[in-house]
């Protein structure tokens, strides 16, 4: 059997070695020899691998099946040429914004395509395969250094509950979703009012049970349902009777909100003591509200609804002494509030990218981890805490145009303008994560403070 199976191995490496792309692998840790033992071995593949690079000296010279290790980051260049490499793949998922920064830099430089494996955040079920290679995305160049999540304490929470989710057709809600069903909840009641974004997730939900969970099934509902209908709320906690309650259904594009107050009011606040009502009433053992930086000494209307949420859910765990605690952060990557889309879609149209102010900063941080954070939180809530995610160093909005632009295949000035429109209504150039009387004290995890 062993003899077979070298044969096989070795007639794959040996077969088509002309049709087959030469790339050279970027980190030759556990990603990058799976994926070279991929390409060797899958006769579907047409990747074929001329060597790795990788800044760890002790590994300069290596051979890994087969493949050597022919230097560091820094000779992508020369290696591109000698080897007559036709991509680059980076293969270190937890490596920093700033080391793929560099590395997208030095392929640019050397005139070579430049794929990568996603990051640790996008890879919660640690699997890793050639088939999860992609193009180099904004999240990557702003990829921070991974967080420990305690991952058993969230799943003890979850496990066998009947955990629902409101605004479950949003980004955040059904990163929630995606989630939660991987620790097993004995139901998800996913609530939204977006019929097509419910259907969507709900397939996205039904590979989660069938591929990670070994088809061990949960009961899955998706509720079609408005936070603002209190008659249709309380049929549903009524049928569910949820334990555990994360509430992202929210109002969140600030130039818009701005022009239509009423509504804004209705769906995030009185949305919001709707649930929070029926949570108690109908014996919710935690509830988690999503909430945001523009909470903090708010000047918009979206601002002062999320400010006005906070509050009610602190009143109802300060009355009732349960677990209902709010998790505020900034921007998410890739959301539907998001910059993101926006400046992609205007790139697609030819451009300019509009930034409203030259100094505008944002804090950001992407989906996967975003949610990640958000469990985290909820296992360390007790009553009516405030926990405030780190998001890390701010980034300048004109940087992020810029490097959405120049992944795009284009340059700024030449094929894609940026324009200067002005600071809109309720804008501010920096969000705060908390205020100067607000006294934030640490938690057992490192990047979770809390104000009591």
């Amino acid at each position: 059997m062993l003899s077979v199976r070298a044969a096989e191995y070795w007639q794959v490496r040996t077969s088509d070695r002309t049709q087959r792309k030469r790339v050279l692998i970027v980190g030759a840790g556990d990603a990058g020899e799976m994926i070279v033992r991929e390409m060797l071995t899958s006769p579907r593949v047409s990747l074929e691998p001329v060597g790795f690079v990788d800044d760890d000296k002790m590994k300069k010279g290596a051979v890994i099946h087969g493949v050597r290790v022919l230097g560091e980051v820094a000779n992508i260049p020369e290696l591109v040429a000698e080897y007559r490499v036709q991509e680059v793949i980076i293969a270190m998922p937890t490596a920093p914004g700033k080391m793929i920064r560099k590395i997208v830099g030095l392929c640019e430089e050397a005139g070579v395509a430049c794929r990568s494996m996603p990051g640790i955040y996008e890879l919660l079920d640690g699997r890793m395969s050639i088939s999860r290679i992609r193009q180099v995305k904004i999240e990557d160049l702003l990829r921070r250094e991974p967080v420990k999540v305690d991952t058993e304490k969230v799943r003890q929470m979850v496990a066998g509950k009947r955990v629902l989710v409101s605004g479950a057709g949003g980004s955040i809600g059904g990163e929630l979703c995606l989630q939660i069903a991987r620790f097993k909840p004995g139901q998800l009641i996913a609530l939204g009012h977006g019929e097509n974004s419910l259907f969507t997730l709900t397939y996205r939900v039904s590979r989660v049970i069938a591929e990670e969970n070994g088809g061990s099934a949960f009961e899955l509902k998706t509720v079609l349902a408005d936070v603002r209908d209190r008659p249709r709320l309380e049929c549903i906690f009524a049928r569910y009777r949820p334990e555990i309650v994360f509430h992202a259904a929210a109002h969140k594009h600030v130039p818009l909100v701005e022009e239509n107050v009423e509504d804004a009011i209705t769906n995030n606040v009185l949305g919001t003591r709707n649930l929070v009502e029926l949570a108690r009433q109908h014996g919710a053992e935690r509830f988690v509200l999503i909430s945001s930086d523009k909470a903090v000494n708010p000047v918009s209307v979206m601002g002062m609804t999320k400010r006005l949420a906070e509050m009610i859910v602190q009143d109802a765990a300060q009355q009732s002494g349960r677990s209902f605690v709010s998790v505020r952060f900034g921007n998410v990557l890739g959301s539907r509030g998001s910059v993101v889309p926006l400046f992609q879609n205007q790139i697609a149209d030819g451009g300019p990218v509009t930034v409203t102010h030259a100094d505008m900063e944002r804090y950001f941080m992407t989906i996967p981890e975003a949610v990640q954070l958000v469990l985290q939180a909820s296992v360390l809530g007790k009553k009516g805490e405030v926990f405030v995610l780190d998001m890390g160093e701010p980034i300048k909005i004109m940087d992020l145009a810029r490097d959405l632009i120049e992944l795009s295949g284009y340059q700024v000035g030449r094929d894609i303008d940026i324009a200067i429109t002005g600071l809109r209504p309720g804008e501010k150039l920096r969000e705060e994560l908390f205020s100067d009387d607000e006294a934030l004290a640490p938690t057992e995890h490192e990047k979770i403070l809390v104000r009591p």
